[in-house]
């Protein structure tokens, strides 16, 4: 590619939608977008604007009506403090030797990094919400998940996760579960379990998603949150709504550097994410426990 043919807005493009393909946690099937606007530079906010609940009375025939009552406008802040670059060269000797789409592949390399990093905020900015009525073990105390005495079925853990969700009124449509490889191996051993084959996972275009258990679309992903000393997965479940997320590829720029005989390629990626509803979250703080 020479450095002449340059498209900045073509290849920023392109890197969001290679950045998309590998998102879990921030999938629209995860998170919502409808507070993403226009983002411009790191420090930007977006304001979020929530109802509270509307009030019903009893009508009684030929009677006044109550005076409308004010509705409470609660005004939360998410703001875009996340900044992550990229800057790699492709020597003209190497790129003379190599097939034709070798920077495609190193932008799609650069967007995978990226949603690597991404999928881990928004992870971690969940778990980190979750009411502690909607939390199955603890901190330091992981819920033993398996099959062994004592220990939990994962997928009654699923299902009290579906149950903590009931209680506070979330809605069944749309509910995901996002597992690491251990739990999606236990749920394979439980003939409750659906599994999605790649092929019809793909149709739906969600990535990472495996199969279906307890109300769940479930996914896979090796970025759930876990700490060692004691091991512990943080397994969330939820709706999309619970957490907004907004992200842009502000910058991509193509430069000759001084000193080389090469093409480099240069991007920032601006993001955030807010838990605006805690409720519509649940969490299993696991340990591995025994196999079948």
């Amino acid at each position: 590619m020479a450095i002449e043919t340059f498209i900045p807005t073509v290849w920023s493009a392109r890197l969001l939608q290679n950045l998309e393909k590998a998102l879990v946690y921030a999938q629209p099937s995860v998170v919502n977008r409808d507070y993403e606007g226009e983002i411009s530079d790191v420090g930007d906010t977006v304001k979020i604007n929530t109802l509270g609940p509307v009030s019903v009375s009893p009508y009684t025939k030929n009677s006044n009506m109550s005076p409308p009552e004010t509705l409470n406008d609660a005004s939360q802040i998410m703001t875009i403090d996340q900044a992550e670059y990229f800057n790699f060269q492709i020597d003209d000797i190497d790129r003379a030797q190599q097939k034709p789409k070798v920077m495609d592949r190193a932008m799609r390399n650069a967007a995978l990094a990226l949603a690597d990093n991404t999928d881990q905020y928004l992870a971690g900015i969940m778990w980190a919400s979750v009411p502690a009525a909607s939390t199955q073990g603890a901190v330091g105390a992981g819920l033993d998940v398996g099959f062994g005495t004592g220990e939990t079925n994962p997928y009654v853990a699923l299902l009290n996760a579906a149950v903590d969700l009931d209680e506070h009124n979330v809605p069944r449509e749309g509910r995901w579960a996002i597992v690491p490889p251990w739990f999606h191996a236990y749920l394979l051993l439980d003939s409750r379990f659906v599994a999605t084959g790649a092929e019809a996972a793909d149709g739906r275009a969600v990535n990472g998603m495996i199969g279906r258990a307890a109300g769940f679309d479930i996914y896979l992903s090796n970025n759930v949150p876990y700490a060692a000393g004691p091991v512990e997965y943080k397994i969330l479940c939820g709706t999309n709504y619970a957490t907004s997320y907004a992200e842009q590829i502000s910058k991509v720029e193509a430069y000759r550097p001084e000193l080389r005989f090469a093409d480099a390629v240069k991007g920032l990626h601006l993001y955030g994410g807010k838990v605006v509803y805690p409720e519509a979250l649940a969490l299993i703080i696991a340990d591995v426990g025994t196999a079948a």
